[in-house]
């Protein structure tokens, strides 16, 4: 057939691979970072002026990259809200990242609704901060004029999708990047304008939501752009998950995402209800405490890095000796307990050696994470394979108790970009869609992602007897934290 190009547009670089249309091979690769300053203190602005994605992208595509390709998809940031007037130019930098400005706000529109229930049963997640409809509100109490100017909303891979089609009348988005905004409903399949004009004060217009195997369009140069998607589904597609496949993602918070047929409506909130990018569902589950215990455990220790901390935990054994940690150090969504603090529990003369310390932390976010993977199979969610991914994945403490703790098989894929892999094969899909060779509803098949493979083996009941020590010290700190 060819050769495609996925390109990821992230919170900080722009990466694009070119790839072969029939096995998914990297044929070659692209990098720039974005010219993008952050505040003092801040790890990364909070309002960006898009073009820098765009000269990002122009760099990365240098020295004849894209000779050759035929169409390209593309994987961008989520929650990056662009508005734009109705003349198409931005009303203000993009909204970018977990803006904790707009906390208020996320409260503010839970109570306008009727509460998280509402919110669930509307469009299958509850708003934070970071989420496109509550920067609506923070724009519509705080801007009150730019707010009055935004005639039309988009978010970044629909932003750079609309620019690379040379900014067409008509605009669009997939279903994917539609289920993170607050105002689609991945269950409907469709916008719930009112929210918007909830959250803003007035509607606006939306992107058209096109299919998983539909073209957004092509350029005058006869490129073919297809649907594009949020980083998130990019990465499952470039994984190529499937049903029975979840992935846990180690970063300073972590993520448990899965598989499923159908829309969780998940009235607590711990579930927010995405859709993926070929027609499925993404139910996320997310912990505000992953690596951030163990950088925390690894600074109380005195050592240099993640490594050191997990040479350390190997001198212990399962269990810690009794010693158990509830890293639950920024407070928590999952339980939703955002006040509380860490506990430390078990504490003897023989746990108090800094090696049942060192995998007391390992053990307490992976328990942290094996509860959030709880929260979906209690919703029916098949798990039986996950992926890990993330640096501390690569940890020997992290693959000696993952499987145990979460009872399945772990994959740890190599490292690589799987959202900018996930865009091309999504260009792969409507390229052969549009010549004709592929079928609309069955993506191209890609060779896997060269991968370690960990099974549970004989320490499964080891790991279910750890798992129970941390949900008996969980259950006594904070009784009934997961009851509906």
């Amino acid at each position: 057939m060819g050769i495609v190009a996925g390109l990821d547009s992230s919170p900080d670089f722009t990466r694009i691979v070119v790839c072969d249309t029939d096995t998914g091979a990297v044929l070659r690769q692209g990098y720039a970072p974005h010219p993008v300053d952050a505040p003092d203190g801040a790890a990364r602005p909070s309002d960006v002026d898009p073009q820098a994605w765009l000269l990002s992208l122009g760099e990365a595509a240098g020295g004849g990259l894209l000779e050759g390709v035929q169409a390209i998809g593309v994987s961008a940031q989520q929650n990056a809200l662009i508005p734009l007037d109705a003349q198409g130019n931005t009303v203000r930098p993009a909204m970018v990242g977990g803006d904790k400005r707009s906390q208020v706000s996320a409260a503010d529109l839970i109570d306008a609704l009727g509460g998280r229930e509402a919110w669930a049963r509307a469009v299958g997640s509850v708003p934070q901060a970071a989420h496109p409809v509550t920067k609506l509100r923070w724009l519509a109490k705080t801007e009150p004029e730019n707010a009055r100017r935004t005639a039309v909303l988009l978010q970044a891979h629909d932003w750079l999708v609309w620019q690379l089609l040379g900014r067409p009348v008509r605009r669009t988005t997939d279903r994917g990047g539609a289920s993170g905004t607050g105002y689609w409903s991945a269950a409907t399949g469709a916008y719930r304008p009112d929210l918007v004009e909830l959250a803003l004060g007035h509607q606006t217009m939306l992107p058209e939501v096109i299919g998983p195997s539909d073209a957004a369009g092509t350029t005058p140069e006869g490129l073919l752009i297809s649907a594009g998607t949020g980083e998130t589904m990019a990465a499952a597609f470039g994984l190529g998950l499937g049903f029975g496949d979840a992935v846990v993602s180690l970063g300073a918070s972590g993520s448990v995402m899965a598989v499923h047929p159908e829309a969780l409506a998940d009235t607590s909130g711990m579930i927010t209800s995405l859709a993926d990018a070929t027609g499925m569902h993404l139910p996320v589950v997310t912990t505000l405490n992953a690596v951030r215990a163990l950088r925390g455990t690894a600074e109380l220790l005195g050592l240099s890095d993640l490594e050191a901390l997990s040479d350390l935990a190997m001198k212990s054994t399962p269990g810690s000796h009794g010693l158990v940690m509830l890293p639950y150090l920024e407070g928590e969504r999952t339980p939703n307990l955002p006040h509380t603090a860490g506990t430390l529990a078990g504490l003897r003369r023989e746990s108090m050696r800094a090696e049942h310390l060192a995998r007391a932390s390992f053990e307490g976010m992976l328990c942290g994470l094996a509860d959030a993977l709880d929260v979906l199979r209690g919703r029916g969610v098949e798990v039986r394979r996950i992926f890990l991914l993330g640096k501390a994945a690569e940890l020997p403490a992290v693959q000696a108790a993952a499987p145990m703790l979460f009872g399945a098989q772990v994959v740890v894929p190599q490292p690589a970009d799987y959202a900018a892999m996930g865009a091309a094969r999504q260009a792969a899909w409507a390229l052969g869609v549009s010549q004709g060779t592929l079928d609309p509803r069955t993506p191209p098949v890609w060779q896997g992602a060269a991968a370690q493979v960990l099974e549970p083996g004989d320490e499964l009941a080891v790991g279910q007897a750890v798992r129970q020590q941390y949900i008996s010290v969980r259950e006594q700190t904070h009784p009934g934290a997961f009851r509906a």
